[in-house]
């Protein structure tokens, strides 16, 4: 019986060993839906929260959260830890709950992209005043490029979209594209990197849309964590760290990120000024 009593206390010296080693308990990584499906994006991203628990020595969750809205609210209620999201929903999820940039996307070694909006070839649309009196689709409310920076583009301009299009649409980027080009919608908004990667996939043709509005350089998608995460600042080093390691991580392991995306760079909450600003000017955030 003491020689059970001398193993059972090496087995539990190791579970605890063990449990050190980790480093405490999951860390809870949303990601956005920047993939046609949940099932897809799930794949796309596993590599890389794989890379995350084995440089931060702890597990990693990962799940994906198939609105911008939906994942800004998740890291704002503490469902998440860390999260990768567009630009809009990370200023929400600063506003509301303090969360906070550590590093933002890199894009064929960009930091930036592009709001813009598209229309099929036979549409007529040439400019944005083509739009009076047609159906025009946004993306989810969450969404930069498909809501917040098209939307005050019209703000800008005089523009309504109630009394300016005959029918508005929510719905997803992909979804926007793809009914787009089949001509069920005259037109909508997107951001450059999902109709390149859809044309590249051949999800769409690039002959079957144009964009005919395109918006200055927005700051990419932020990796965000929690307000109590930040807390850890001796964490969020490791994890800027991590990140900016992810590019010489891909060369062994192309499969981390998605094609065209490069990298992280680090970045704070300052970097997505221009994101607030906006939000401000449609009266979608509160100064403080």
């Amino acid at each position: 019986m003491k020689r059970f009593g001398h193993l059972f206390a090496l087995l539990f010296s190791l579970l605890l060993s063990h449990a050190a080693l980790a480093g405490g308990p999951p860390l809870k990584f949303g990601v956005g839906l920047f993939q046609p499906d949940k099932d897809r994006n799930d794949a796309t991203y596993r590599p890389l929260a794989g890379y995350l628990a084995a440089r931060l020595d702890r597990p990693v969750e990962l799940r994906t959260v198939d609105s911008w809205e939906g994942l800004a609210k998740s890291l704002a209620n503490g469902e998440t830890d860390i999260a990768l999201l567009g630009p809009w929903g990370y200023v929400l999820a600063n506003n509301e709950a303090g969360a906070q940039a550590v590093a933002t996307i890199l894009y064929d070694g960009r930091p930036e992209y592009y709001a813009i909006m598209i229309t099929h070839p036979a549409s007529g649309i040439r400019t944005v005043a083509d739009l009076k009196g047609r159906t025009f689709a946004f993306g989810d409310k969450g969404s930069t490029s498909g809501y917040l920076i098209p939307l005050h583009y019209f703000m800008t301009q005089g523009i309504h979209p109630e009394t300016y299009f005959t029918k508005i649409l929510y719905t997803r980027h992909q979804a926007i594209e793809t009914q787009v080009t089949q001509g069920v919608l005259d037109a909508g908004a997107d951001y450059n990197r999902n109709r390149n990667a859809m044309i590249e996939q051949g999800l769409i043709q690039a002959e079957q849309s144009r964009i005919f509005w395109q918006s200055a350089p927005l700051p990419n998608d932020a990796v965000a964590v929690s307000r109590a995460l930040y807390a850890d600042q001796a964490f969020v080093t490791r994890l800027q760290a991590a990140l900016v390691d992810v590019a010489d991580a891909l060369k062994a392991n192309p499969a981390l990120l998605p094609p065209h995306y490069t990298g992280f760079v680090s970045r704070d909450n300052s970097f997505y000024k221009p994101i607030r600003d906006a939000g401000l000017a449609i009266g979608k955030l509160q100064a403080r």
